[in-house]
């Protein structure tokens, strides 16, 4: 029986979603794992049907089960939370810019159940050079410790536990907004729970490889801006 369901959102990104899959699939740990193709191009479907096949996961494909144009990751939580709880085991998603360690899946698993009433556990991510990056750089000094965290996690690389699960149903979340990392976190610190940032787990991050025009952020901000208002994109 499986410890966890494991999932991973995708919307092209061939490279890093090839480099995502691979790190999963030869991580260690029981768990069953998750593919939902967020409206993917030809050739990232074909990839992942191919490699659903060679690697043994199930690639969901979004097209199949709404019209609705992506991002649709509302959607996609529901669905993982449906599965977890039909399981009864805990949710861990993992992103398509993230890559994992062989130990990392059992790491969080580990954490989740020494420590005191989870909500939420989040690996921390770093860049190539070993350096806490986006969206942790807040955190500027380096260690193995487990923290109990009022920063929100994200979604990046973060395990969410089976009383959460049942407590809080994802069917309540906004129907205007594009991206539930920052509400969720924020929920399960609301009815009690206690979320935690695992140093010591660390995952390598290339952020927004799936939504590029996101670095605007850092390049261009006031054109980032702009496109988030007016074209109402990246809706938190």
């Amino acid at each position: 029986m499986s410890e966890a369901i494991v999932i991973t959102p995708v919307k092209d990104s061939l490279h890093t979603t090839k480099r995502t899959i691979k790190a999963i699939m030869e991580a260690g740990g029981n768990f069953s794992y998750y593919v939902f193709n967020d409206f993917s191009q030809p050739e990232t479907k074909q990839y992942l049907d191919s490699a659903a096949k060679e690697l043994g996961f199930t690639v969901v494909h979004l097209e199949d089960i709404t019209d609705t144009p992506s991002p649709n990751y509302k959607i996609v939580l529901q669905k993982a939370q449906q599965l977890a709880l039909e399981a009864g085991v805990p949710l861990l998603i993992i992103e398509s810019d993230v890559v994992v360690k062989k130990d990392t899946i059992q790491s969080l698993l580990d954490i989740m159940k020494a420590e005191q009433k989870p909500g939420l556990v989040g690996a921390i991510t770093v860049d190539e050079n070993g350096d806490y990056n986006f969206p942790y750089n807040f955190e500027k000094t380096k260690s193995d410790d487990v923290i109990d965290t009022s920063h929100s996690l994200s979604f990046c690389c973060t395990l969410i536990s089976v009383p959460f699960l049942e407590k809080f149903d994802f069917k309540e979340l906004a129907k205007d907004k594009d991206w539930f990392d920052v509400f969720i976190s924020r929920q399960s610190k609301k009815i009690g729970f206690t979320n935690y940032l695992a140093k010591g787990v660390r995952v390598l991050h290339l952020p927004h490889s799936s939504r590029p025009w996101k670095n605007l952020k850092y390049k261009n901000p006031v054109l980032y801006y702009l496109k988030k208002i007016f074209l109402k994109r990246d809706r938190i």
